[in-house]
């Protein structure tokens, strides 16, 4: 099949459909890629409206403005709106709407039992759905609109998002009761023709494109594959992949900056065969972060947006530690839970898997596992040797999940009774329910040994953790017994001597601001972060590449306002030469970099 050789970001703008989704990975640049497309073909005189789905959105960080459910104007953009879907505000109007109605005609005990119903991460999904439905599915919603552009949410969550017009079609076709996880199916029912259209517009290549972002990286290339092959399997077939932050190294005698291009082109080598098959679009590797109208218009133009520094100080750091004095401080313990969290693409996997190499190779007993449906934790501890390493795997748990409510709750029903539950456990969120037990079943093992998390981002791990109370009462109205590691799971998160959360972020604006976002959420559920860990720093890479120590110059006041705001203790680990995959090369990460104030213990 023959290729436009044209590459660039600007000739990918020429083949802009009505409809454009940009999905990908967490943390390879979807909204900054999904901004300067809108600011785009803005500026060509379209009207263009871009929408987030993601529960951890910063679309307003990157255009600068307050954004809510209601399209807002972009300043100083004359045919540009933007908005964000809020899930929880989306999934309290949907309960209200389904069980307002009621108020007053049945019983509080009846209606309090609709709304602790409604009350699992299930409902926030379709209530989302709604939403977005109506804007891709209803013309009437988008008809002011030459564009509407989708920034969605890191894959796992963009996948379900665009399964669940098919999903929840099939389900009403299937269920026979009248009721599902979500109450009263005619709440769903009337919404069955904008489902439809979503489903058409989807699938019709002449309206919609889905467009691919990963960086020049195995993890995220093996993800838009991944991602490729799904969505063809529900059809969406009209796909394209932009490959961002591509970089060719100017200094061939720097090592730093040889083996960032030579790990990209490795990467990009090893997944020829799924590259030929799309089409493709390259965006470069740029100085600084891509924030504010005319550094994006600056991305579409393929121009840089500012120059390089011809002098680059020595950076000044505030007092921080490394992930070795880190390990120390956790080992002291002797047991408990190890967290990674953060926004996806920070290398949550990767500084988790070399903690759990790191403890193991002190001769303590660990368990690494992870909760995330994307997870590479098996491939990042590499054959290594002296741990346990395991995947919450979602569709496993759900089987063992519905098998024990059927032998259960559903032991003594009569035919038509079981047949009812089982409906029932078709439903979407019966997934997240046997996940979240899983979840709670590993934790539980922090009493005897480390159990080292690498958790799911941001979005899926705070649903996994504000599910507990609607868990317990599912499991109450559904199974006869509650487990015990699900009866003592809050307690046990809350407890700082037996959970350590770290917060993994990466030197820039976006992924520091949505980790202090994280922090104030697990702090209102009382859970306190015992550090923040600042991963694949550039300003510790020792590097005399003129773009890689502009980048690190530019990491310099976010390093200061995580050390000097957010954290009372932080840990830098820099950016490495060699990939950080397997035990020996994780070991790079725990080497004292040269400009780091040691803090003081």
């Amino acid at each position: 099949m023959n290729r436009a050789k044209d590459r660039s970001f600007r000739h990918f703008l020429e083949h802009a459909t009505r409809f454009l989704f940009f999905t990908g990975k967490g943390g390879v640049g979807k909204t900054s890629l999904a901004c300067a497309t809108s600011i785009a073909l803005a500026d060509r005189g379209l009207r263009v409206l871009v929408v987030s789905t993601d529960p951890a959105s910063n679309l307003d960080e990157v255009l600068g403005v307050a954004l809510g459910p209601e399209a807002r104007a972009v300043p100083g953009m004359e045919h540009l709106l933007a908005l964000n879907i809020d899930p929880e505000a989306a999934a309290r109007a949907y309960r209200e709407r389904l069980v307002g109605p009621y108020r007053g005609k049945l019983p509080d005990s009846i209606v309090r039992s609709m709304e602790e119903q409604l009350s699992g991460a299930c409902t926030m999904e379709i209530a989302a759905f709604d939403e977005f439905a109506r804007l891709l599915g209803e013309p009437s919603a988008t008809v002011e609109y030459d564009h509407v552009i989708f920034d969605t949410a890191p894959t796992g969550h963009t996948l379900r998002l665009l399964s669940l017009p098919g999903a929840w079609t099939g389900f009403l076709d299937a269920n026979t009761s009248g009721t599902s996880c979500l109450g009263p199916l005619a709440g769903l029912q009337r919404q069955r023709t904008l489902y439809d259209g979503s489903v058409a517009a989807l699938a019709d290549g002449a309206r919609t494109t889905l467009v691919l972002v990963s960086r020049p990286q195995k993890g995220a290339l093996d993800e838009a594959e991944r991602t490729s092959r799904e969505l063809a399997a529900i059809g969406v077939c009209n796909q394209r992949l932009v490959l961002n932050g591509m970089f060719h190294a100017s200094t061939p005698e720097d090592t730093i900056a040889v083996a960032l291009e030579q790990r990209g082109t490795r990467a990009l080598r090893d997944k020829a065969a799924f590259l030929a098959t799309v089409p493709l679009a390259e965006v470069p590797l740029r100085t600084h972060n891509l924030i504010g109208v005319p550094t994006l218009r600056s991305l579409a133009a393929n121009s840089e947006p500012m120059p390089l520094e011809s002098e680059n100080p020595t950076p000044v750091l505030p007092p921080l530690e490394s992930l070795s004095s880190l390990v120390d401080a956790l080992v002291q313990s002797g047991r408990g839970v190890i967290m990674t969290m953060g926004k996806g693409g920070v290398g949550k996997t990767t500084i988790a898997a070399a903690i759990a190499t790191e403890l193991a190779g002190r001769g303590l007993p660990v368990h690494l596992s992870t909760t995330d449906p994307a997870a590479h934790v098996a491939a990042t501890a590499g054959a290594t040797t002296g741990f346990e390493v395991s995947r919450i795997d979602p569709q496993a748990e759900s089987k063992a999940y519905m098998d024990q409510v059927m032998s259960t709750a559903g032991k003594n029903l009569d035919a038509g009774a079981r047949g009812m539950l089982e409906e029932d456990l078709r439903s979407p969120c019966t997934e997240e329910i046997a996940v979240f037990r899983a979840f709670a079943r590993i934790v539980a093992q922090g009493r005897n040994r480390f159990v080292v998390l690498d958790t799911a981002p941001t979005g899926h791990t705070l649903l996994l953790l504000d599910a507990t109370e609607a868990y317990h009462r599912e499991v109450a109205r559904k199974a006869s017994d509650m487990p015990e590691e699900v009866l003592n799971l809050l307690p046990r998160l809350r407890d700082p001597n037996f959970t350590r959360v770290l917060i993994v972020t990466l030197p820039e604006a976006t992924p520091v601001h949505e980790a202090a976002s994280l922090q104030a959420d697990l702090r209102r559920a009382k859970i306190e972060p015992f550090a923040w860990v600042i991963n694949q720093s550039f300003v510790e890479a020792q590097t005399s590449e003129p773009l890689l120590r502009a980048r690190g110059a530019a990491e310099v006041p976010f390093i200061a306002e995580v050390a000097e705001q957010h954290s009372s203790r932080t840990a830098l680990v820099p950016w490495v030469s060699v990939e950080p995959i397997g035990a020996e090369n994780l070991q790079q990460l725990f080497h004292e970099p040269q400009l780091l104030h040691t803090r003081d213990c």
